[in-house]
């Protein structure tokens, strides 16, 4: 039976409301469909096609990219160092973000704090790159990194006091700079004073409190001598000889050596004498030695940007770019934590570590959980830092998926059917991670 005319008229207005109201969101959405079609669904599909063909774009060559994709050994390469930033970086910044989060909240000047946090997200991955390759830089007079731990190991540990120089070549001395200089053995004994004359000594590492050279005065109860820098500026200058204008090398160590075992160990002074009292007499004689400390060349840091460390440097640069967001984000976690448990815990007897692991962590997780994996997202499309950090000749020690999809593509390779299936690979380890992370954003705003 059909409704009454009065029924289908009412309900046709709603019906029309209905449509235009459709109508009108679809017209508002099209510009932002257009767009996305643009930008993100044609290139995914051009890029799915495009791995299929060859390099020249040609040929079809079906799943041939991709089985090329893990035959090749710095593809391979690139997939372990994927790996490394998806397991080291979000679990890092996730944990360093937590724990500065917690230790925020009872800082009287938080806000400044979490403000000089925040600020290196302001700062481009390009410049980040660009600061942390030079503070990087080996050389302690560039590098700021290596400057600092220069200085903390020279602190504990002197540096060789002429590290440029070495011995007068002679029948008197032999040997080289990384294993000392030695006098022929047995030819010094008691009683006897020994020049051992030295050249290439830097200009400025001369100690100012250096002294003219003298020649030791034999002693007959004792085996002296003198070490110096055979050098007289301008011309003049006898070699083997000490002139009035030479000056002695204090703090360079002298060993005595008997049957190529040391007896006895002295240190120059002012005007590079030395002498060893207590030696006595011994069939032979005895030999001296200039130890390889004395020339060892100076401590100039680690070598942060080479195939060994280059990629724990990159991940070093950005867990200073993010670690303020992953603070703000578990920070606000934590400020919607009700402070009456908290409160209840602590009446109750409960340490505050107790707290943190008992009630604190429980609590975040969703929010930990929701950073981890929007950080697993974006450490798997990294590029920037490691295409501007990572120097040429290690920069496929440092490729992770993105770089060496540019580098196949476009930055030499010319192979855009490789580049193109690893674009797809790439694509493929993204997504899952994008839905789990969308699922629980719906569900937290459900």
């Amino acid at each position: 039976m059909a409704p009454p005319p009065k029924a289908r008229a009412s309900a046709d207005p709603r019906r029309l409301a209905l449509r235009r109201r459709r109508l009108l969101g679809a017209l508002f959405a099209l510009p932002a469909l257009l767009l996305l079609g643009a930008l993100v669904v044609y290139p995914v599909l051009f890029s799915v096609g495009r791995s299929l063909f060859d390099a020249s774009g040609d040929r079809f060559v079906g799943a041939a990219n991709y089985v090329e994709m893990f035959r090749d050994p710095a593809t391979l390469k690139a997939v372990r160092n994927s790996a490394v930033w998806v397991v080291v970086a979000p679990a890092l910044l996730t944990g360093i973000g937590l724990v500065l989060a917690v230790l925020t909240e009872r800082v009287r000047w938080a806000t400044a704090f979490k403000l000089v946090l925040f600020l290196p997200m302001a700062v481009s991955f390009l410049a980040a790159g660009i600061i942390f390759r030079l503070s990087y830089e080996q050389d302690p007079d560039r590098g700021v990194i290596n400057a600092v731990v220069v200085g903390v190991h020279d602190a504990f540990k002197e540096p060789a006091p002429y590290p440029t120089a070495r011995a007068r070549p002679s029948e008197a001395l032999t040997g080289s700079p990384g294993d000392g200089y030695t006098t022929a053995p047995g030819t010094v004994r008691p009683g006897t004073g020994v020049l051992l004359p030295v050249v290439g000594v830097a200009p400025g590492a001369v100690p100012a409190t250096a002294l003219t050279a003298r020649a030791p005065a034999p002693e007959p109860d004792g085996l002296s001598g003198t070490v110096y820098l055979d050098f007289t500026p301008g011309s003049g200058g006898r070699q083997g000889v000490i002139d009035p204008a030479e000056k002695g090398l204090p703090g360079m160590t002298v060993e005595a050596l008997r049957g190529g075992e040391v007896v006895g160990t002295a240190t120059t002074g002012d005007d590079g004498s030395f002498r060893f009292d207590g030696l006595g007499t011994a069939d032979g004689g005895y030999a001296l030695r200039l130890p390889a400390a004395n020339f060892a060349a100076p401590y100039n840091g680690v070598n942060w940007l080479g195939p060994s460390l280059v990629t724990p440097a990159i991940i070093g640069a950005y867990l200073w770019v993010w670690t303020g967001f992953s603070m703000v984000l578990i920070g606000a976690g934590l400020a919607a934590i009700p402070r009456d448990t908290l409160e209840a815990a602590r009446v109750d007897g409960a340490s505050e570590r107790q707290i943190f692991r008992r009630i604190t962590v429980p609590l975040l997780a969703p929010v930990l959980t929701v950073v981890f994996v929007t950080l697993v997202i974006n450490v798997m499309k990294v590029f920037d830092l490691v295409y501007v950090i990572a120097p040429g000749p290690v920069q496929e020690e440092a490729d992770v998926l993105a770089t060496r999809m540019w580098l196949v593509s476009f930055g030499g390779g010319n192979d855009q059917g490789l580049g193109s299936a690893l674009s797809v690979l790439l694509l493929l380890l993204v997504v899952p991670a994008m839905i789990f992370n969308i699922r629980r954003f719906r569900k937290g705003g459900a």
